[in-house]
């Protein structure tokens, strides 16, 4: 029999890639925000009792990092309290929780890429709430696997490859951090990984009854390779100058043509922001390809395939289910 999949955060950035996919293995149930207030603990319990899967994918989170900083009760809400309380209702079900974290609950210090065992040391509220929702996680009990990403970005919504091709058409300069380095991930990747991943755990639950939670754990999900803010802002003016016309490129630039903005590297201290970056927070996937044979190609590589996009199918989902009402 399929499984019920909850998708959560189905609008956003990995969310929408997920439910082009997911349908695959089974029904899966994706209510929107109007269906479903994650910052309402009542409502997340209510939901997950009515729908009782078997698989819980949160791919739900608040991530205006900047905006936490002066907006920590909400960010609080969203990152830390509602997983933990999806994370509840998991074990009660005996389903398991799948669920996104961030390269920033690393502090930046190493100069090699930070592996699951490193000791996690967030330098903003973003990062901190983050941090707080994987230990509420792992203390509950449920069979979980926290995934943790970097840099994400999409061909939709507000994201840095959107924010550098929009200014592309007002400015002929522009100025980015050459000091901070990541893995910049496209949040389909993301999503193919995730399938890969739960296409393992379904295989290996057939295989041991009841369902074996020898798998929960946290893993590094990222592109492989690293680059700065200043190159990856190079590299996505060099592939939009050579991208075949698509509507999400048309969108990103509202239809207008690009400047060929000349793009000057300035420091982390030439560009203060509210939150603190890391330095550096290159994530090693080597336990994640281990464990499930799940490698994420180097970030230029995804890029070009980004730029390439011009079409996602989508699949039907169910019904959102708001029991509430």
């Amino acid at each position: 029999m399929n499984p019920t999949i909850l998708l959560l955060g189905r609008t956003g950035q990995v969310g929408s890639e997920l439910a082009c996919l997911l349908p695959q293995f089974g029904k899966v149930i994706a209510p929107d925000r109007a269906d479903l207030d994650l910052s309402k603990t009542a409502d997340i319990r209510k939901t997950i009792e009515h729908v009782r899967p078997r698989f819980i994918v949160n791919a739900a989170a608040y991530t205006a990092v900047d905006q936490a900083e002066k907006d920590e009760a909400t960010a609080r809400l969203i990152n830390s309290e509602a997983p933990a309380t999806m994370a509840e209702e998991a074990r009660k079900l005996g389903a398991t929780l799948i669920h996104y974290s961030t390269d920033y609950v690393f502090d930046g210090r190493k100069t090699s890429p930070y592996e699951e065992c490193d000791t996690p040391n967030p330098l903003n509220v973003y990062g901190k709430t983050k941090l707080a929702g994987e230990h509420a996680i792992r203390m509950s009990g449920a069979s979980h696997l926290i995934l943790r990403t970097s840099w994400v970005y999409a061909t939709r919504g507000r994201n840095f490859l959107f924010t550098v091709l929009r200014l592309a058409t007002q400015r002929d300069e522009l100025k980015v951090v050459r000091d901070q380095i990541g893995a910049p991930t496209w949040s389909r990747e993301i999503a193919k990984a995730t399938v890969g991943v739960l296409g393992r755990v379904i295989e290996m639950t057939r295989e041991n009854s009841p369902p074996s939670t020898g798998l929960s754990g946290t893993f590094h999900m990222t592109a492989s390779g690293l680059t700065s803010w200043y190159d990856f802002a190079n590299a996505i003016l060099e592939e939009a100058t050579q991208a075949p016309a698509s509507p999400w490129l048309t969108s990103a630039t509202t239809g207008l043509p690009s400047r060929l903005p000349r793009v000057l590297p300035i420091t982390t201290e030439e560009y203060p922001t509210p939150a603190q970056r890391p330095a550096y927070s290159v994530l090693s996937n080597v336990l994640l390809g281990k464990t499930f044979g799940v490698v994420l190609p180097d970030w230029r590589v995804q890029l070009h395939e980004a730029f390439l996009d011009t079409t996602c199918k989508r699949f039907t989902v169910g019904s959102p289910v708001n029991p509430l009402r």
